[in-house]
């Protein structure tokens, strides 16, 4: 596996720090609102990466975390009146909707900034000590990045050129910097804030502090690789190996993934735009899938941009695929002969040529793009050689070769019409049941159900049929 690693700029051949073991960090959103699609990005590329890498015999420990406090929650919160908390816990939980939807796995851990704040203390005041970081007389402390010789070295910008993170929070004190480059590691309160007690003040820590504490206590140690959008590279990720590695003086990780941005029609994503996308807002048009399809149709470090038309040719782009694979299960299901064919044995051969290529495309920095190329030829191969002249033997074998790289890639492949049907049947077993039972209520709701579901049924002396209203 080569992996281009940020930090050098170049590819590098993978070695994990413990044989045949990944520790991966992976920053979260901020919870205050739906996610966008730009968030979806790098769940969707680092989660093909885990998969990937699980698919090649590595033991996978993945941790991503959620922030929970910060500027907008607390905006939000004193919008509708309500606290921080609630507004963290109902946005946490749309976001595991989303996950869910998109085929994305539960992280290893998903460590939350709040329920980590004496670490951070710890942290702080350490960094303090080793005279990395100096508290001002108002309560504010920073971090002395010209203390740190190696700052700006995963940006590959000198420290002179530097200026305070893009995404720094002003707060009090902000004039009492030494160098225009030193980042804020605690803030002092503020009317309506949230707050904890520390020996500077009471207030809150930095954004920049979380991940460096979260991610060695839930990934057991410095990192194999540490990911995300390419917008966290400067300042998130340089403030970040800054502070861990001040600390601990070794590596904070050995690799780092960053994924490029999405752009709207050819435009940057923002509100005033009005082209800001959130992942609610395209799945309620296009099936979870495509949105996913489409997105590892390009490689992760190429800029992706989104269109209506875009994804209409990924939606077909996808059901060519999905066609085939129900034409196979169903071939399957008809077909005998567990041994192959007189010339069957030449389709495995170009099918296993493909899985090949799909591996290689895989390793070569995550090339998901040219993977799916491998993807349709074995599509190609499968509908230009399996029949009902087949054997049951190469038709599963396409089956299953073509169903484990989509898996690979995190695409199911039952259509919503067939989870439906199963869904639907296993209704339907529940109101015969019922009504063998007598119990005429319980299938009258099921019945009321099915109907909502836009589900009719018809009782007849070969038993129940149903159809679509």
């Amino acid at each position: 596996m080569r992996i281009y690693n940020t930090m050098s700029g170049r590819k590098e051949e993978f070695k994990p720090i413990e044989e045949g073991k990944i520790r991966m960090y992976v920053c979260g959103p901020t919870v205050y609102n739906l996610i966008h699609i730009g968030n979806a990005r790098p769940m969707i590329v680092f989660d093909t990466f885990r998969r990937y890498m699980e698919y090649r015999g590595y033991h996978f420990h993945y941790v991503s975390n959620y922030t929970d406090v910060d500027d907008k929650i607390i905006q939000r919160a004193n919008e509708e009146g309500t606290s921080c908390q609630r507004i963290t816990e109902r946005y946490i939980g749309e976001v595991e909707k989303d996950m869910e939807a998109l085929n994305i796995e539960p992280a290893s851990a998903h460590p939350r900034a709040t329920e980590e704040i004496s670490g951070m203390i710890s942290l702080i005041a350490e960094l303090i000590e080793k005279g990395y970081a100096y508290a001002s007389d108002d309560g504010t402390v920073y971090y002395n990045t010209k203390a740190f010789r190696n700052y700006g070295e995963l940006s590959h910008k000198n420290i002179d050129e530097l200026q305070s993170g893009l995404r720094e929070l002003k707060v009090s004190g902000e004039e009492k910097k030494r160098s225009p480059a030193d980042f804020v590691l605690w803030k002092p309160k503020k009317e309506g804030e949230p707050y904890w007690n520390s020996p500077w003040s009471e207030g809150r820590p930095g954004w920049h502090t979380e991940c460096c504490v979260m991610a060695p206590k839930y990934c057991g140690g410095r990192l194999d690789i540490h990911a995300g959008g390419e917008d966290l590279i400067f300042p998130h990720h340089e403030n970040e190996i800054a502070q861990y590695e001040a600390a601990h003086g070794e590596r904070f990780a050995n690799y780092w993934m960053h994924n490029a941005f999405i752009n709207i029609d050819h435009k940057k994503m923002s509100k005033s735009l009005g082209n800001f996308l959130t992942v609610r807002d395209v799945i309620k048009r296009w099936d979870p899938m495509v949105l996913r399809f489409y997105m590892l149709s390009a490689h992760y470090r190429n800029p992706l941009n989104f269109s209506a038309e875009l994804m209409d040719s990924a939606k077909q782009s996808l059901e060519r695929i999905l066609t085939a694979v129900q034409r196979l299960r169903e071939l399957s299901g008809r077909l005998s002969g567990e041994e192959l064919l007189p010339g069957e044995e030449k389709v495995r051969e170009a099918a296993e040529e493909q899985r090949r290529n799909f591996n290689e495309r895989m390793d070569d920095d995550l090339n998901t793009a040219d993977a799916i190329t491998a993807v349709f030829e074995l599509v190609r191969i499968a509908n230009s050689s399996v029949s009902e002249q087949s054997s049951a033997a190469i038709c599963r074998y396409m089956l299953d070769t073509i169903v484990t790289l989509l898996s690979v890639l995190g695409i199911r492949t039952e259509r919503k019409e067939e989870k439906l049907d199963r869904e639907v049947e296993k209704l339907i077993e529940e109101r015969q049941k019922a009504r063998e039972k007598k119990d005429f209520k319980r299938a009258d709701e099921i019945r009321d159900r099915l109907l909502s579901m836009g589900i009719s049924l018809k009782d007849t002396r070969e038993g129940v049929k149903w159809s679509r209203s």
